[in-house]
């Protein structure tokens, strides 16, 4: 049966539809409702989510967890937030499957908990990568300075501003080609990266085999944060790497981004949510663990300052095992990986404005598409780049680290949204007699209880991410840097409940709840066997 073949629904009592729908059919409805184009493949979805997660939180911010709670204590956090990451990616595909469309897991708090809280968390999410951007433009000059300080950062800030978000004029096709071999390049470089660890740990490099000396001397647990109380101080570092992890694991939930411009999304988005998650979480402890065995955690390297990859575990792993031009190649994968992230917090967050603006949360002129481009929400949201020059003096400097602080922690809100998102879902397709594993496409395992457990855990760090602030002398400034995007997201709440949608219950009775606009239904379609599909196969085996 071809791909545009009749997909068939028999009408029950609480179903959502009640009469033969085709793909085709679908795919207009979906046009009419995002007007964005289905061009994105599998292999392209995976190398996406998968590069887009792979980022100076794993690069560059892994010197810290390293540091302050030493090798076994960070290996351990990072194991336990995987165990989140992974309920979250399943509650994500199990939605994105049934309702892809554009900016997913925004929509889905829209209907399925609150509009208010849709919105909020939306608006977050959109802040989030928004300012993201200006913090890679901030970034890229201080890595070329590593081989010339010819040009000024504020040039190479307006060069790559516009390279980039040119870029993302082009259709999304282009984008997923790029971004796929840009992703490439990471996933090979850390490939190579823990096969070079692994040689320099058994002996293959000049120093002898470094076993597990650094587990020994300085030991396996790190000095963690200064307090009185040595024990206190141990588990204070090891939940600051609780807070890095989950910052390092952010870019899971791409995505759910992604399904609206996905070709095949109740084939691609479970396929893509497997494959990331479990290279993820591999590439990541892999490299916490390496890492722990090459570098001890008193390195002072660590808190190096005097460039920007100066700290980058990578980068003294290599250095501490005595391999002279390693250390150039990664820098140059770094810059790669920043111009990278730069590309995709462009279109995160204009996909994030766009689905906005379809809800009516933002400006209608946001959902205005040329070939498929959102160019006003592209446009738009690039701008924010522009605050990148912030970081170029020192008085725009305080103003900037508030707003990285912003961002740094809004991730936290998407992912505990997706799971309550998914809980409210779950209940939903019950109350309308919808089974779950006969007529969804994909279907999370361990829920609903895994999907609470992610929620207890998350909403745990939102509330206390900040426990640095109560250490020691309490500071009101401290104090606010460390919870603005608590803050920011009370406001925007308050706003849009009890403003901008004055009538509206604070939580959608499950009665009401919309799971019917954007519906994927489940078929059993066959493949074809075509050439073509041979060659996404063997695409979607290595990627």
């Amino acid at each position: 049966m071809s791909e545009n073949s009749v997909l068939s629904c028999e009408k029950k009592s609480g179903d959502i539809l009640d009469h033969e729908v085709s793909l085709e059919e679908v795919d207009q409805e979906d046009k009419r409702n995002t007007n964005v184009e289905r061009s994105l493949k599998s292999r392209h979805m995976s190398m996406i989510a998968l590069g887009g997660t792979i980022g100076t939180g794993l690069f560059i911010s892994t010197s810290v967890p390293l540091n302050e709670a030493g090798p076994v204590n960070s290996l351990i956090a990072y194991i336990f937030i995987a165990s989140v990451v992974y309920s979250v990616a399943q509650s994500l595909g199990e939605m994105a499957t049934y309702i892809p469309i554009a900016g997913s897991f925004t929509v889905f708090t829209s209907r399925f908990i609150s509009p208010s809280l849709g919105a909020a968390s939306g608006w977050l999410y959109w802040f989030c990568w928004a300012i993201g951007f200006a913090i890679e433009l901030s970034i890229i000059g201080q890595i070329i300075e590593y081989w010339t300080s010819a040009v000024p950062n504020a040039a190479w800030i307006a060069i790559f501003f516009v390279l980039l978000t040119v870029a993302n004029l082009f259709p999304v096709k282009y984008y997923g080609e790029i971004e796929f071999w840009i992703s490439s390049i990471k996933v090979i470089t850390i490939m190579g990266w823990i096969l070079y660890a692994l040689i320099m740990v058994c002996g293959g490099g000049k120093y002898g085999a470094f076993g597990f000396r650094y587990w020994k001397n300085p030991g396996p647990w790190g000095d963690g944060i200064l307090v009185d109380n040595k024990n206190t101080g141990r588990f204070l570092g090891w939940f600051s790497s609780l807070i890095n992890a989950i910052f390092s694991y952010q870019g899971t939930e791409l995505v759910g981004v992604l399904a609206g411009e996905c070709e095949n999304p109740r084939k691609t988005v479970p396929s893509a949510i497997k494959k990331v998650f479990y290279r993820i979480v591999i590439f990541f402890i892999l490299s916490i663990f390496f890492m722990g065995l090459l570098v001890p955690y008193n390195d002072p390297k660590l808190n190096s300052d005097s460039s920007y990859i100066a700290s980058s575990p990578f980068v003294i792993a290599i250095q501490n095992s005595g391999t002279p031009v390693l250390p150039g190649i990664m820098n140059a994968v770094i810059l790669t990986t920043i111009i990278s992230a730069g590309n995709s917090d462009i279109y995160i967050a204009s996909r994030t404005l766009y689905a906005l603006a379809n809800d009516n949360l933002a400006p209608r002129i946001f959902t205005l598409t040329i070939n498929g481009i959102p160019y006003y929400s592209v446009l738009f949201s690039s701008l924010w780049g522009l605050l990148g020059y912030l970081s170029l003096s020192a008085k725009g400097l305080v103003g900037f680290n508030w707003l990285v602080n912003i961002s740094a922690t809004s991730g936290l809100f998407a992912w505990v949204f997706i799971s309550f998102s998914h809980i409210r879902f779950i209940k939903g397709l019950k109350l309308k007699g919808i089974d779950r594993s006969e007529e969804l496409p994909f279907v999370a395992s361990g829920m609903p209880i895994y999907a609470w457990y992610s929620v207890a855990v998350i909403t745990f760090l939102i509330f206390f991410q900040g426990y640095a602030v109560f250490v020691g002398s309490f500071s009101v400034a401290d104090f606010f840097a460390a919870y603005i995007s608590n803050i920011f997201f009370v406001i925007l709440f308050v706003f849009f409940q009890f403003v901008w949608f004055k009538n509206t219950k604070l939580l959608i009775p499950l009665e009401e709840m919309d799971l019917k606009t954007g519906i994927m239904p489940f078929s059993n379609l066959k493949n074809t066997n075509s050439d073509k599909q041979k060659i996404e196969k063997l695409w979607n085996i290595i990627a």
